[in-house]
């Protein structure tokens, strides 16, 4: 599914993976997060090759979370908020009792939802709203980087610029690193540094934002940027 691909991300930039479906976005977003391991090649992790080991794997998950693209399905629906949220810390051992409740607290409100949400099961909250607890959740152990898998395209048009202000917004405040993968270049270039153009299992193209749109040097790049819509005079 995947060939050759060699990709970098740190703190503070957000890296926008853009192709077709089916072309290994998901696939190379889950070798990223350590849930699929590699036929060959090696993850680099803070400087040295990811292993296997539990260590490993728990430094893994609390460096990089992943938000994916149906919040639906991604939250227990049999778990209220509330336990959704502290379920993470409760995994992992962070903060005392009462430190985990506050922390709860501050997610909520970071993502813009009311405390009143913190009682609430999935299904009775909006798609919008389900993301914003989908990201809390992926901030709840104050990650480096966060893997968002399409994580707009089950939403309203309306509602996927809120959640894309709200990637945005979390990402100048807390220094995050963010993937961003999505078949649409257009949102794609709404929030990202760097763009890398995915076709067949290839990374055909990656550059910085301005130059894939400015100056795309594949005839693939082209044939997705004459795709975007456009509103002309009539």
């Amino acid at each position: 599914a995947v060939n050759n691909v060699s990709l970098s991300v740190k703190r503070g930039e957000t890296l926008g993976l853009v192709g077709e479906s089916g072309c290994g976005k998901s696939t190379t977003a889950r070798v990223m997060v350590g849930l699929q391991p590699v036929t060959s090649g090696e993850v680099i992790f803070k400087g040295r090759p990811l292993g296997r080991s539990a260590s490993d794997r728990r430094d893994l998950g609390r460096s990089i979370s992943v938000v994916f693209q149906d919040p639906a399905t991604a939250l227990n629906p049999r778990m209220i908020v509330h336990d959704a949220l502290i379920d993470p810390l409760n995994v992992h051992g962070i903060g005392s009792p009462k430190e985990r409740e506050a922390k709860v607290r501050d997610l909520l409100h970071l993502v813009g939802l009311p405390p009143s949400a913190l009682n609430v099961l999935p299904r009775q909250i909006s798609g919008g709203q389900r993301q914003r607890v989908a990201i809390a959740r992926a901030l709840a152990l104050d990650p480096d980087i966060i893997v968002a898998d399409e994580p707009t395209s089950a939403l309203d048009v309306s509602v996927r610029a809120q959640v894309l202000n709200l990637l945005q917004d979390l990402k100048a405040s807390l220094g995050l690193g963010l993937v961003f993968i999505s078949h649409d270049i257009n949102t794609v270039r709404y929030v990202s540094d760097r763009i890398a153009v995915m076709y067949f299992g290839k990374i055909l193209e990656l550059n910085t934002t301005e130059e894939i749109f400015n100056n795309p040097q594949e005839d693939y790049t082209r044939t997705l940027l004459s795709a975007v819509p456009s509103l002309l005079d009539v």
